[in-house]
């Protein structure tokens, strides 16, 4: 009986602090969103927000298919969260209005869905809208302003900041246990369509690899512009020439790779510093998500050491699998 009133009253204080967190009125790069109850139909039109949305409690109607074609548009770290929910899947392309429509939201969350002011006044007439911040570049929202964002949404910010806290303590770890990381230059790059490059520091992954303590040279920021990544022909292959190279090109990213002829004249290469994504892992670093980033740093940081320990002789395992 004990139990069940302890239960009953934690309830109670969950919704009464919801009830309390609204209205709320929420700033971002086409002004201002307020939202006035707590939000019940959730659509997720951003490419990663759902996995905020989900470890926040909410399943959204709709989510928003980025890549890799996962069940609900769910990676594998979210599926518990997902539960029994059958969200309808948006295409990545082009909105749906009409399927947004049809879902009757009461709240569209796109902070990471780079949309125009044209879709953001289209979408509000359907429900109240909340994209990207105007403080970043589109897609460069940092995950922990997007995850805290999300959760003001929702009347949700409390869960939000610990859950965003606990992580930052555990990459700040992850610095402290790594001394080797500070001041060792990092790329992290791709090779798609004949063209390689690298990601700036506009980006999300980048950043992470930045509060590891590695630097990111100032060339891909000046390669990138406005964007969060600067793309270069192969003959250019030495803006790679890093003290440890991270690539992002799929499962067969080492076979895919093996195919750059001027990829021997790097020193990452020569020393062993390279350090191979696969599908799953890249994921979890695209989605840089409350729910991804344990699974992340699980598998990354021992990579990276392994990478800079100063010995050539030592093994990196993605780079022979």
């Amino acid at each position: 009986m004990l139990r069940i009133c302890t239960v009953l009253l934690l309830t109670l204080a969950g919704a009464a602090q919801a009830e309390s967190a609204f209205p709320v009125t929420l700033d971002h790069k086409y002004g201002s969103t307020t939202i006035d109850a707590e939000p019940l139909r959730v659509v997720s039109v951003g490419f990663s927000d759902q996995d905020d949305i989900l470890a926040l409690g909410v399943q959204p109607v709709a989510i928003r298919e980025w890549y890799g074609e996962m069940p609900y548009a769910t990676w594998p770290w979210a599926q518990d969260e997902l539960g029994d929910a059958q969200p309808v899947v948006l295409g990545r392309g082009n909105l749906d209005y009409e399927t947004i429509a049809e879902l009757e939201p009461d709240l569209i969350i796109g902070i990471s869905s780079g949309m125009s002011n044209r879709e953001y006044k289209r979408l509000s007439r359907i429900a109240p809208t909340l994209p990207q911040s105007g403080d970043y570049i589109d897609y460069g929202v940092p995950w922990d302003v997007r995850a805290r964002t999300i959760g003001r949404a929702l009347g949700k910010y409390e869960q939000a900041d610990a859950m965003v806290s606990r992580l930052e303590a555990r990459i700040d770890a992850v610095a402290e246990n790594h001394p080797e990381f500070e001041g060792q230059q990092a790329a992290i790059a791709f090779y798609y369509n004949g063209d390689v490059g690298a990601y700036s520091t506009n980006d999300l992954r980048s950043r992470l690899m930045e509060s590891f303590g590695f630097d990111i040279p100032d060339v891909y920021d000046e390669e990138a512009g406005n964007s969060f990544y600067a793309s270069f022909s192969e003959e250019r292959i030495d803006l790679l020439d890093v003290d440890v190279l991270v690539w992002l090109a799929g499962n067969d990213a080492l076979e895919a790779v093996d195919g750059l002829s001027l990829r021997p004249m790097l020193t990452a290469y020569q020393e062993g510093r390279e350090v191979f994504v696969g599908e799953l892992l890249g994921g979890a670093f695209s989605f840089m998500s409350p729910l991804s980033m344990d699974y992340l740093l699980d598998e990354l940081v021992p990579e990276l050491a392994l990478a800079v320990d100063g010995d050539p002789e030592t093994v990196v395992p993605s780079s022979v699998e």
